[in-house]
């Protein structure tokens, strides 16, 4: 079996570090992006979204991850992103008020940095709460 090695590493803590047959993110250009033993080189932004993992052993972990950068070089591939959550971790209430906020936030006539900033802290929080449903515990 083919595998590389990753380590995310949040702002936080080092969520995952080990070897993986496969990783799938939310790269910059809006797309999932999957990596796979012996990509070419690479270095990319990331959203935040859902992150999957296929670790060489164990079961697949799926999460969420916010904005950071991924570096795949000579078959190691390292995650630096801001947040990165189980589905469990997720507090769903926290989340449901940061939607609110943003909602709010729209509502209100702001600069057009304030609307966008609004508009990205609401697809964030969505993402959370979506992850957290999808993956109900």
């Amino acid at each position: 079996m083919n595998t590389f090695y990753l380590k995310v590493v949040s702002s936080r803590r080092v969520f995952f570090e080990g070897e993986c047959t496969q990783l799938i993110l939310p790269i910059g250009d809006g797309g999932l992006k999957g990596f796979m033993a012996h990509h070419e080189n690479v270095v990319a932004p990331i959203e935040f979204g859902e992150m999957r993992i296929m670790p060489a052993e164990g079961e697949e972990i799926d999460a969420f991850i916010g904005s950071g950068f991924i570096e795949f070089y000579k078959n190691t591939a390292t995650v630096v992103c801001i947040s990165a959550q189980l589905p469990e971790e997720i507090d769903a209430a926290r989340a449901l008020e940061a939607k609110e906020r943003a909602e709010e936030q729209l509502r209100q006539q702001h600069s057009m940095f304030e609307y966008q900033q609004s508009q990205m802290d609401l697809a964030r929080a969505m993402e959370r709460l979506k992850i957290k449903n999808r993956h109900e515990i």
